[in-house]
């Protein structure tokens, strides 16, 4: 997984528009990038609507926002849309993006084992270096987590 001091990785990937987003287009800004497991599923909704909620708090801060998933443009058009988000969500279904930050995982679940992306907040600088990483999101407060730091 990526870590403090890591360079934002070199991505390109499209939003829920379709229209593509690279790594570089952030530059220069204060990045967050949010993966979540699953668009429209109850606790990736608690998160991302609670980052929209927050959303002026964390562009006063300075930051820019970023959420990825492997869904589809489709799913991920669907998500953005019925929620109003004012952030772009990425599509990312062949799983480079996530891949890259190394939050494809193993993961546990009711006693099942399967591969999927960890809920994980990275922070970026204008730099494009890594100043933070949240393992541990708490969805209902993920805009205060990111705040606190």
């Amino acid at each position: 997984m990526l870590k403090i001091g890591d360079t934002l990785p070199e991505f390109e990937g499209v939003n829920q528009d379709g229209t593509p987003v690279k790594s570089s287009d952030f530059l220069g800004k204060k990045l967050v990038i949010f993966f979540y497991p699953q668009a429209n599923t109850p606790t990736c909704t608690v998160e991302a609507c609670n980052l929209s909620d927050n959303y002026s708090e964390l562009k006063k801060a300075g930051f820019q926002l970023l959420g990825i998933s492997g869904d589809s443009v489709k799913k991920q058009k669907n998500f953005h849309s019925k929620f109003a988000f004012p952030y772009d969500l990425i599509a990312d279904e062949n799983r480079d993006i996530i891949e890259k930050f190394g939050v494809w995982k193993e993961k546990k679940t009711f006693g099942k084992t399967y591969m999927g992306i960890v809920r994980t907040t990275f922070l970026f600088d204008e730099k494009g270096i890594c100043t933070r990483v949240i393992e541990k999101v708490t969805s209902k407060t993920a805009a205060d987590q990111i705040l606190e730091g």
